[in-house]
């Protein structure tokens, strides 16, 4: 079974900045729509940004602006990078990838499957 890995998650201060990412080995990785999630603790995960094969990108109204997600095909990864981190961001993080018929949008995360085991960010004022 295909699993997806996250790397890149740490602790920073307030304002800055953490680059994830997330190997997906799956065959037909460029035509997939691919997301992140978060879950802090105490809460339901929840999505954070979503790219679809032809780089159109959705994000949280909460990471607007700071967050972008990217891929790149020809190493099967695709990126959130993070800027402007604060203390509410703090949650681990996750990389799925699409597999059932859905908008690309990561409000579907019912959608999504072949999660990894996540990367832990923590932003500390």
């Amino acid at each position: 079974q295909e699993h997806v890995t996250e790397s890149g998650g740490g602790s920073v201060q307030v304002g800055g900045s953490l680059r994830l990412s997330c190997e997906d080995p799956g065959y037909a990785f460029s035509s997939f729509c691919l997301g992140w999630f978060r879950q802090a603790p105490g809460k339901e995960r929840e999505g954070v940004a979503a790219l679809d094969h032809d780089g159109s990108a959705r994000y949280a109204d909460s990471v607007k602006g700071r967050f972008t997600i990217s891929r790149d095909n020809a190493k099967k990864t695709h990126y959130l990078q993070m800027n402007s981190l604060q203390p509410d961001d703090t949650a681990i993080y996750f990389c799925a990838r699409q597999r059932k018929p859905a908008t690309c949008h990561p409000d579907f995360q019912w959608s999504f499957g072949y999660w990894g085991q996540g990367t832990q960010v923590t932003v500390s004022s």
